[in-house]
């Protein structure tokens, strides 16, 4: 029997490489990135674009397996894609920003890159997370490749600068974090994360430690000075205010409003009466706890983020502590955030009068389903990756029986529906690739842990900090 086992499970990683390898955008005759899904195209879908954050868990796989081409060009072509200039007016992309897809356009024989900045995004949202996510593909790259040559080049230099300096500009805030609107993200729908969701918070810190590898370190560099003072600054504000536990728990419930001043407690002005104290403290376990899915004035969005959390384990966000307790609530409520496909985007879903106010009663995120509270098979590797860094082989092997049983026979969908993940989407694109990619990446980082080296960071030795220049 495990014999056959094994062969069946080879045979499924030869089906999902040939879907991948189909899924290449080929442009002036050299592979560039994988379009979103090998499902037929339908018109104004984009299924022929390649969205950076899509290209993620290909990238990963494709250094893993040392075809460094791809990533190499993915690269090169989507810094050409990016504004180099401050351009004063609303409607044109501003300096320094990496658009969220791009495709590959002929005309009269010619072939030129189509970038897309939000224009054609749902309630046209410029993505905050394509920026950080190139600085994550860059870092990886290099480690990868072992060429640190190539992110010196004077046009790396550069567009890692222009990132920098828009996550690092002077604001209308005095928080550490990144003011962004609801669907800048992989949530990229309105959800109600307006402000500071924790998703991005956790790619802006592993963005933050990619870019202080790659720049070149003069002492006199405002944006590696600027990179310097933020790191502690962003980490500490999350351990701090979005992490919830049951000692947590209770001094929010506790808190008094309407603080003023350097030693107020509730900093945030957090009511206690928004926060549904009952079902949460049965909810948590013991040893447990997570990373909030948002803080601001007044609000503590005490949803499960999975990518957010997952990705401040993976970028060392979270302490060994933090990261070991977030695993341990995973372990303890399985079904309620894996179920039968890992993983959930996000739980609870908002229902009833709260979906009609946070979604706009919008019929794709009905509750349960799609950003609301759907099963995104993307999240199975994030979720292995976080389980490998913490330890946890036993989460991992559990989280891959799940995926390899279902995901073959439902041709590979965009996502799944229902409080356990049991119904395919009922608008999920078959064949998906981020969702075949990450099946192959999380094969990859079963098969050998050391390559969590492309995308995870030891905790931050801040007395060290210019040892961070080096790879």
């Amino acid at each position: 029997m495990e014999t056959e086992k094994l062969v069946i499970v080879d045979d499924l990683e030869k089906q999902a490489w040939e879907i991948l390898d189909k899924s290449i955008i080929y442009y002036q005759g050299r592979p560039v990135g994988t379009r979103t899904s090998c499902e037929q195209i339908k018109q104004g879908l984009e299924h022929d674009h390649c969205f950076i954050r899509d290209f993620v868990p290909s990238a990963l796989l494709f250094l893993i397996k040392g075809k460094y081409d791809i990533v190499r060009n993915f690269l090169e072509e989507t810094l050409k894609l990016q504004p180099k200039k401050n351009q004063l007016d609303a409607y044109i992309p501003g300096q320094g920003l990496i658009p969220a897809s791009f495709k590959v356009v002929s005309d009269n024989g010619q072939e030129y890159l189509e970038a897309d900045f939000g224009e054609h995004a749902i309630a046209r949202v410029t993505p905050v997370d394509s920026c950080l996510w190139w600085i994550v593909i860059l870092h990886a790259y290099v480690k990868a490749t072992k060429d640190i040559s190539f992110a010196l080049q004077p046009q790396f230099q550069q567009g890692i600068m222009l990132i920098m300096e828009i996550c690092l500009a002077t604001r209308f805030d005095m928080y550490p974090t990144l003011l962004v609107p609801d669907g800048a993200c992989m949530i990229y729908r309105r959800m109600g994360i307006y402000g500071y969701p924790l998703e991005i918070q956790a790619l802006f810190y592993a963005a933050l430690r990619c870019a202080r590898k790659l720049l070149i370190c003069a002492g006199d560099n405002k944006i590696v000075i600027g990179i310097d003072n933020r790191l502690p600054l962003l980490r500490d504000h999350i351990r701090r205010h979005y992490w919830i536990d049951i000692k947590r728990l209770n001094a929010i419930y506790r808190f008094k409003g309407e603080e003023y001043g350097q030693s107020a407690v509730n900093q945030f002005n957090i009511y206690p009466d928004s926060i549904r104290y009952a079902n949460l403290a049965i909810w948590l376990p013991k040893h447990g706890g997570y990373l909030a899915g948002n803080v601001g004035p007044s609000q503590l969005d005490t949803r499960f983020f999975a990518l957010g959390n997952m990705m401040a384990i993976l970028a060392s966000l979270t302490s060994e502590q933090q990261s070991q307790a977030i695993m341990n609530l995973i372990e303890e409520q399985w079904d309620d955030l894996v179920g039968e496909m890992p993983m959930k985007i996000c739980f609870p879903a908002v229902e009833k009068e709260e979906y009609r106010i946070f979604t706009g009663c919008d019929p794709r995120n009905i509750p349960w389903s799609y950003h609301n509270g759907g099963s995104w098979p993307v999240l199975l590797w994030f979720l292995i990756a976080a389980a490998q860094k913490t330890g946890r082989t036993d989460v991992s092997q559990r989280a891959w029986d799940i995926a390899q049983e279902r995901l073959s026979q439902n041709q590979w969908p965009e996502y799944y529906d229902g409080i356990r993940g049991l119904l395919v989407g009922k608008k999920a694109r078959r064949y998906q690739i981020w969702t075949i990619s990450g099946f192959l990446l999380a094969k990859e980082l079963i098969r050998n842990p050391s390559h969590l080296a492309l995308i995870s960071f030891a905790q931050l030795d801040l007395e060290n900090a210019s040892q961070s220049c080096e790879l």
